[in-house]
């Protein structure tokens, strides 16, 4: 039966809704959303409104820009301030390892943007959570992208709208760049913690990454075959458990690997297990990540070695991959901060000539030049011992004409030796709080000026931006 108030579709309307039909269908994942809201909607328009919302691909960022252009604010000085300091971000985005935590300050007035850069491994995801304490309001766009091998920028993926945390799992190794950007005039203290981790679980009740003895890619049968998996090494009977929820595909015994168990993940993976005492699955079982499938043994090919589990991966396309970083636990704890906090989103003139300016957030990074005695810089964020700061320089200025564009502003990170505020500082920088009160002054002048915009548009943006 046609929904009461649409008319029923003929030759030409079946032609046309065919392509939408077939996305809908493809996505299976969907389809429950679907049905609810076709059982919900109240006639045509509100049908085409679902659809639509369906089928948006775009990311939260792209939609907040196309509502700032339905606005009218496409081609502002304050649009445009906004989008540079994305791009600027992504350009500049330090390399750092995991794991990381920034404490900073984003000036609602001066749009930024924080980037990082981490080398990852295929097998691993990233996190990256971005915390405005006391603000639950505010939205943050959080975006990845990796790096190919020509440089260029392949999107990898955006956390949903209104989210504070974006995990993202690459298929190749390689460096990703993670990036978060509050909305107009919006920002504030914020903390941002970047980890890697494993996809998978280990696979043994009991164990580490110490327990493998045998890599991925090691010789076999004299150089005749690779090593398509590790192996763990285990008393015998050590219980051996799923890495990931999925379905027990396979459960049978070969000359090769003995007794195994084959799983698929909800990653789309196949796990296979080894070398097994006994199995304690059947095929078509549903598991979760810790059930028991099996205990350690030496069958197959392996009777003649002590007790380990075989571990391999597969993936569709690729066929083996190296399952080492899949069940990885990087170590190492988050560094203690040592820089100074207090000068947050602050604009200072140090006096101590002890500041360099690094290629990279760390203290073993290259140095590019020292900085002059009371250069001019915002503070904005502080990691272990270094500060991310925002250096205004002239285009004549030899750190800007080393590393950046002539004539840009740019974020510079600067290492500096924490010593208690001298007072001369503020004598020398004395135009601190007349450049704070021209900011919040300039601030209030766009806000009203977003706001008497807003409301001559019918495109609904958050109204949060506005506060």
């Amino acid at each position: 039966m046609p929904t009461a108030g649409c008319p029923r579709p003929g030759a030409g309307n079946r032609a046309a809704s065919r392509p939408l039909l077939q996305t809908v269908r493809s996505n299976r994942a969907r389809t429950g959303l679907v049905l609810s809201l076709l059982l919900s909607a109240g006639g045509c328009d509100n049908l085409r409104r679902a659809a639509d919302g369906l089928l948006d691909d775009r990311t939260p960022r792209q939609r907040y820009v196309d509502a700032l252009t339905a606005a009218g604010l496409h081609g502002t000085a304050l649009a445009n301030d906004w989008t540079a300091a994305a791009d600027r971000a992504l350009r500049d985005a330090p390399l750092v390892t995991s794991p990381h935590e920034e404490l900073g300050y984003l000036a609602p007035g001066e749009p930024v943007a924080i980037a990082l850069r981490v080398r990852v491994r295929q097998g691993q995801e990233i996190t990256l959570e971005m915390d405005l304490p006391g603000d639950s309001t505010t939205t943050v766009f959080l975006d990845a992208w990796a790096i190919d091998s020509t440089r260029a920028l392949d999107h990898l993926s955006s956390a949903d709208s209104g989210a504070r945390l974006i995990r993202v799992t690459p298929r190749r190794d390689g460096e990703v760049i993670v990036r978060a950007q509050p909305e107009l005039l919006r920002g504030g203290r914020f903390r941002a913690t970047l980890r890697l981790a494993p996809t998978l679980a280990f696979p043994l009740r009991s164990g580490s990454e110490r327990d493998i003895g045998s890599r991925f890619g090691a010789p076999r049968d004299a150089a005749a075959r690779s090593h398509q998996g590790i192996d763990i090494f285990a008393r015998r009977g050590t219980p051996v458990i799923a890495a990931s929820a999925g379905v027990v595909n396979r459960v049978n015994e070969t000359d090769l690997g003995g007794k195994v168990v084959w799983l698929r993940d909800t990653f789309g993976n196949s796990l296979y297990y080894a070398h097994l005492d006994s199995q304690a699955v059947s095929s078509g079982m549903r598991v979760n990540v810790g059930d028991t499938i099996g205990f350690v043994g030496n069958t197959g090919n392996a009777r003649t070695t002590p007790p380990h589990l075989h571990f391999g991966v597969y993936r569709r396309g690729d066929g083996p991959v190296n399952p080492y970083w899949f069940v990885y636990r990087p170590r190492g704890n988050l560094p203690r901060l040592v820089a100074d906090t207090t000068r947050l989103g602050r604009w200072i003139r140090p006096a101590s000539v002890r500041a360099l300016l690094l290629t990279a957030p760390n203290v073993r990074a290259d140095t590019v030049q020292r900085l002059e005695r009371h250069t001019a810089m915002r503070v904005l964020s502080a990691a272990g011992e270094i500060r991310r700061d925002l250096l205004p320089l002239s285009p004549k200025s030899p750190v800007s004409s080393k590393i950046f564009p002539a004539g840009e502003k740019f974020l510079a990170v600067a290492f500096v030796s924490e010593q208690p505020e001298d007072p001369k500082e503020w004598e020398a920088g004395k135009d601190s709080f007349s450049r704070g009160l021209l900011e919040q002054k300039r601030a209030s002048v766009l806000e009203a000026f977003v706001a008497d915009r807003m409301n001559q548009s019918k495109v609904e943006i958050n109204p949060e931006v506005l506060k």
